[in-house]
């Protein structure tokens, strides 16, 4: 199947139908999940000198030659289960056996304000540093911490060959990883191979993420990057999706014969729409998980003050819904399952 660019409009998704009464008043929200926090914040405080010279980021080198591989946690303050990971390796005194392995804590300043009474204000402090990859957003916070840290960072990140960026999500979902726009980054994810389930996409709307960053997607560079969304922030099974997806990428990197080893081949879904809500009245139909697949094209999914957003197609899988989502930002992405099968045939 051939990545398909997003659509100008939102036509194949959004129909609004004749005015009713009833479109006058408020729709019914629908049930939230409560966010209980199974999992503690890590005492980050013995790790964030780093041993670089630059502040969190921590750097082991083999006697032997090989790539620079690098994992990244706490893009966001409040996502610390890949730090939790990371700060596990640390202490267990983790040493490549080829290369140079780096284990990079980004947002510390948002980490250091999180608040267990409030969990969501500490995605960062004055705007999203996974916007920020790219060239810096116009009309973005021109002295935000966020920049300034990404400004110290970027010459680092771009001497590693291999990164994977873990991440985790506010609302109930499965696991998946986002290889973005770049083959490179689906290739690593396919070799990753857990969680099963990879989505590729051509970026985000508001600024490129840090596996959008030029050095992970030019043509002229071998270097590659992957995101995991492990799942619910603060629960013990993101954690655990964390570990194992580290583990996974460490021995990938560390050891030729484990390229070798046979995983089921994750399923690979490419984003054909991105739904922004365009009014403040953005609700769904009801509470959906995301990786739920909707069977039937023309399914109504959510409103959007008078318009209805129904799936554009068959089979269409639902990408990490934002069931709060704001005028003029995403509310879910909508996406579609690679066939393998007319894939092959294809080649064949």
């Amino acid at each position: 199947m051939t990545k398909r660019p997003f659509p100008d409009t939102e036509r194949s998704v959004r129909i609004t139908p004749q005015r009713r009464l009833s479109d006058c008043l408020p729709p019914t929200p629908i049930k939230l999940p409560s966010l209980s926090i199974e999992v503690e914040p890590p005492d980050l405080s013995p790790w964030i000198a780093g041993n670089t010279g630059i502040p969190g980021v921590h750097r082991f080198q083999s006697s032997n030659p090989g790539p620079h591989a690098a994992i990244t946690a706490l893009m966001h303050g409040n996502e610390y289960v890949g730090a939790i990971a990371l700060i596990e390796l640390l202490q267990r005194g983790i040493t490549p056996k080829c290369g140079t392995l780096s284990l990079i804590f980004l947002n510390i300043d948002a980490f250091t304000r999180f608040c267990p009474a409030n969990p969501i204000l500490s995605r960062f402090v004055k705007e999203d540093m996974n916007r920020l990859w790219g060239d810096i957003a116009t009309g973005s916070a021109a002295a935000s911490p966020e920049q300034k840290r990404v400004r110290t960072l970027r010459p680092y990140i771009e001497t590693v060959d291999c990164l994977l960026d873990l991440h985790s999500m506010l609302w109930p979902a499965k696991p998946l990883m986002l290889a973005g726009p770049s083959k490179r980054g689906l290739a690593l994810a396919e070799r990753i191979a857990t969680p099963p389930l990879i989505v590729t996409d051509n970026g985000h709307k508001a600024g490129a993420r840090l596996i959008d960053m030029p050095h992970f997607v030019r043509a002229d560079t071998p270097a590659q990057a992957c995101l995991l969304e492990a799942g619910q922030h603060w629960s013990l099974a993101s954690l655990d999706t964390t570990r194992k997806t580290v583990a996974r990428f460490l021995s990938l990197q560390t050891n030729a014969q484990m390229q070798e080893q046979t995983l089921p081949k994750p399923e690979i879904a490419h984003v054909t729409h991105r739904v922004t809500a365009r009014t403040g009245r953005f609700c769904f139909t009801r509470m959906f998980p995301s990786g739920e697949m909707i069977a039937k094209r023309g399914t109504i999914i959510a409103t959007d003050g008078p318009d209805e957003i129904r799936t554009p197609y068959d089979n269409c899988l639902l990408v990490m819904p934002n069931f709060r989502a704001a005028r003029h930002h995403t509310a879910v992405r909508l996406a579609q399952i690679e066939n393998r099968e007319e894939e092959d045939s294809g080649r064949s």
